[in-house]
C-alpha cells in the first residue's frame, strides 16, 4: 500500500500562496488607496430653530436640537407643519438623523435653503416608518428644514431628536454644558446701582436731544444724558457697586401727586438666563442697547408681556398691573420686569430700538436672534406707601412701564468672567461672582472685583 499523503501539506502550500497574492495585491493597491476621511460632525446640536406651531409649553423647536432624548417638539394636530434649524452658515450636508415619538410623519421632505426663504428639496417619502430614521443625502445650506405633509396618528408632528451631520456650519462653538454637580436652582448675578440723576432725556431714544423725553431716573453711570455714547459712558463714573460697570440704566420717574419719589439705595438689576440651557449665555457686547416695554402699552399689553414678571408689588400685594391704589404704612412700591435676551448678533440698536433683540420661545433663541445674552430683569423701589391714587409714571399709568439699557462694562473680561461664573454656572451671585449658599464655588472676583490672578 502506497505511503498516505499527509492532508495538511497541500492546504499549507496553498495558503501560503494566497498568502503571497493577497500580499502583492495590497502592496500594488498602496499607491492608489484613497486617503482617509474624517467623520462628518454634528451640526444640529444647540443651534436656533423654529417651527410652524407648537403644542404648548416645554415642546418648542429647540427642543429637537438640545441632545436630550427626554424633550422633544411637538405641533399641533394639523398638516402641514415644518421644523428647521439654522447652522449658521453654509454647509454640507451628509445625513438626517429623526428620532421621531410614536406620532411620526408617514410623508415628509428633508429641505435644505440659503437664505431662509427659498427651499430645495434633498429628500422626500410617503412612507415614513417611525422610530429612528437615518437619511443620507447629499445636500448643501445653512437652514435644514423638515416638512410634513402626512401625520400617521391624530396627534401632530413629534421628534425627540433631529439630527444634522456635515462639514461646514457655525463658526463658533457653542458654550459646553457644565460639570459641576451641585443643584441648579439660580444663574444669576447682581449688579446693584444706585440713582444718579433724573432728567428728561433718553439717548437711546432721542439722541444728542435734551429735554426731548419725559422725565426719567437714572442709576448706574453718573454721565448719562441725551448725548451719552459707548465711549463717553466707558468715561464716566458709577454707583453700581462693582466699579466695572459703567452701563447706563434708566426708567420713568415715580410721582406720588406731584412729588417726585426718589428711588433709596442700591436698585437691583438682575443678569440672568433667559434660556433653559442657561451655560449658553454669553456676555453683552460693548455698546448694545434696546428698551424694554412701552410708554404706549396698554394694561393688556404690560400684562401679557413676555418680560412681566411681577409687575407691581407692595406688603402682600404682588402682580398687579397697575400702581396699587394704596399700600400699607412702611412698605414700598416695587416692579419688576424681564427684558428680551436673544440677539440678533448683528446690530448693536435697531430703528425701533427693540427690533435687534427678541424673547426666548420654549426656552430657546429663535432662529433670526440666535445668540442668548444675559435677562435683565429690573427690580426697582420706590419709597411710597399709603394713599397711592394719585401715583403715577412720568409717562403715564403703571402699565406704561418700561426701561433703557445701554451696556458699558469698561474691561469686557470681567463682564465674561461673571457670566461664565454665574450665570453658566448656575449660581445665585452677589456684584462679585460669590454665590452665598455656596461658598466652595469660590468667587469671579476678588475683594476689590479684579480678575484673581493665575
Amino acid at each position: 500500500m502506497p505511503p498516505s499523503r499527509s492532508p495538511a501539506k497541500l492546504p499549507l502550500r496553498a495558503m501560503c500562496v494566497a498568502l503571497a497574492a493577497a500580499i502583492a495585491l495590497v502592496a500594488a493597491g498602496l499607491t492608489t488607496m484613497a486617503p482617509a476621511v474624517a467623520a462628518d460632525g454634528l451640526l444640529s446640536q444647540g443651534r436656533p430653530a423654529t417651527a410652524s406651531s407648537v403644542e404648548g409649553t416645554g415642546y418648542s423647536a429647540g427642543a429637537a436640537f438640545d441632545g436630550n432624548t427626554t424633550t422633544r417638539w411637538s405641533s399641533t394636530a394639523a398638516d402641514p407643519q415644518w421644523l428647521r434649524v439654522d447652522l449658521g452658515g453654509p454647509a454640507t450636508i451628509s445625513r438626517v438623523v429623526l428620532t421621531w415619538e410614536s406620532a411620526y410623519a408617514t410623508a415628509f421632505r428633508i429641505q435644505t435653503s440659503n437664505d431662509g426663504d427659498t427651499w430645495t428639496d434633498a429628500h422626500t417619502t410617503t412612507n415614513g416608518t417611525g422610530g429612528t430614521q437615518t437619511i443620507d443625502l447629499t445636500a448643501t445650506g445653512r437652514h435644514i428644514r423638515l416638512y410634513g405633509t402626512a401625520r400617521a396618528t391624530g396627534y401632530g408632528y413629534s421628534l425627540w431628536e433631529m439630527q444634522v451631520y456635515g462639514s461646514g456650519g457655525s463658526p463658533t462653538t457653542p458654550r459646553p454644558s457644565p460639570t459641576y454637580t451641585d443643584e441648579v436652582t439660580h444663574h444669576e448675578f447682581q449688579a446693584n446701582c444706585s440713582w444718579t440723576a433724573n432728567r428728561p432725556d433718553d439717548p437711546i431714544v432721542y439722541p444728542g436731544l435734551p429735554g426731548a423725553s419725559h422725565m426719567h431716573t437714572f442709576v448706574g453711570n453718573r454721565t448719562t444724558h441725551a448725548g451719552s455714547t459707548a465711549a463717553s459712558l466707558l468715561g464716566g463714573g458709577t454707583s453700581c457697586t462693582n466699579p466695572h460697570d459703567r452701563s447706563a440704566y434708566w426708567f420713568p420717574s415715580f410721582y406720588k401727586g406731584d412729588q417726585l419719589i426718589q428711588p433709596t439705595g442700591d436698585q437691583v438689576i438682575y443678569y440672568k438666563s433667559g434660556i433653559l440651557e442657561y451655560w449658553r449665555v454669553q456676555p453683552f457686547p460693548q455698546g448694545l442697547r434696546f428698551v424694554v416695554g412701552s410708554p404706549y402699552a396698554s394694561l393688556e399689553e404690560f400684562r401679557d408681556a413676555p418680560g412681566a414678571v411681577e409687575g407691581f408689588e407692595c406688603g402682600d400685594l404682588s402682580r398687579s398691573w397697575d400702581i396699587p391704589r394704596s399700600c400699607a404704612p412702611g412698605t414700598q412700591v416695587n416692579v419688576r420686569y424681564q427684558a428680551p435676551s436673544c440677539w440678533d448678533g448683528v446690530n448693536l440698536d435697531s430703528a425701533d430700538h427693540k427690533s435687534h433683540m427678541a424673547y426666548p420661545v420654549g426656552g430657546y433663541c429663535p432662529a433670526g436672534h440666535p445668540v442668548a445674552v444675559p435677562m435683565l430683569e429690573f427690580k426697582i423701589a420706590f419709597p411710597a406707601d399709603g394713599d397711592l391714587s394719585q401715583a403715577r409714571l412720568s409717562s403715564g399709568r403703571g402699565y406704561t412701564w418700561h426701561y433703557d439699557f445701554f451696556n458699558a462694562w469698561d474691561d469686557p473680561a470681567i463682564l465674561d468672567a461673571l457670566v461664565t461664573h454665574c450665570i453658566n454656572g448656575g449660581l445665585q451671585c452677589n456684584p462679585r461672582g460669590y454665590d452665598l449658599y455656596k461658598p466652595h464655588r469660590g468667587a469671579a472676583l476678588t475683594e476689590d472685583f479684579q480678575l484673581p490672578r493665575p
